[in-house]
Formats: C-alpha cells, sequence, structure tokens
C-alpha cells in the first residue's frame, strides 16, 4: 500500500492525543463493541465490500475514491467504551477501509484521559 497522508480531526481539540496503534490490536478489542456487527463477521473479521449494509458501503467507497484521488485522509477518534473495549468515536469507516486494505498501524487521535487505557494498543507494543 502506498504512503498514506493523515489530516487532524475537526473534533479532536486540546483534549486529544495523537498516538499510532497497531490495527489489529484495535480490531481485537471493537469486536465487543455494538456496533462492530456491521463491519465484522462473527470471526471478527473485516466483511467484504458486499456484504456491509448499504450505509456502510456507501462510506468505504467514500474513503477508497479518497485514496484512489490520493486525497489525505482523517485521522479516526478512539475511546475507551464502558465495557473497556476499543470505541471508534468517528472516522470508523477510514479506520476499517484502511485495515481491510492492510494498513498494520494508524495514527488516531484519543482522549487525553484514555492515554493509559492504550499503551497496550500502540504501534510499537508487541
Amino acid at each position: 500500500m502506498k504512503s498514506i497522508a493523515f489530516t487532524n480531526n475537526k473534533t479532536a481539540g486540546g483534549q486529544y492525543l495523537e498516538i499510532t496503534v497497531n490495527v489489529s490490536k484495535v480490531l481485537e478489542s471493537w469486536r465487543s463493541s455494538l456496533f462492530s456487527f456491521e463491519w465484522l463477521d462473527q470471526g471478527g473479521k473485516i466483511k467484504p465490500f458486499d456484504d456491509l449494509p448499504e450505509k456502510e458501503q456507501i462510506k468505504r467507497r467514500a474513503v477508497e475514491a479518497a485514496l484512489a484521488r490520493g486525497e489525505a485522509i482523517t485521522k479516526p477518534v478512539l475511546g475507551i467504551g464502558i465495557q473497556d473495549n476499543v470505541e471508534i468515536g468517528s472516522g470508523r469507516a477510514a479506520f476499517l477501509t484502511l485495515a481491510a486494505k492492510g494498513l498494520r498501524e494508524m495514527p488516531v487521535d484519543i482522549p487525553q484521559g484514555n492515554e493509559k487505557d492504550f499503551k497496550p494498543f500502540l504501534a510499537s507494543v508487541e
């Protein structure tokens, strides 16, 4: 995959930190999310395009078109949910489309208060 440029998320102001996460570790945690069924199959794999709900297909198509044009992708915003799993606050389609395309590490924004909670998901942690 060619290099991808990321831009800051407008919703992430001074209360957020940029970190680089290990995509597979985030996906494993996100499986527990109430929203994961739209994108993940029962085995935790990202669904093929045709198996996504129509509204998610539209979002994925938009991300793929932006990538094809070489546009910067807005960094997703992640947080920790009430069940202590990762939640994707905004940029879900971007995160999951890039994950489906094989991106292994990705810059994201997280609330400053979640910094310790994200240590296991950092790209540098094996």
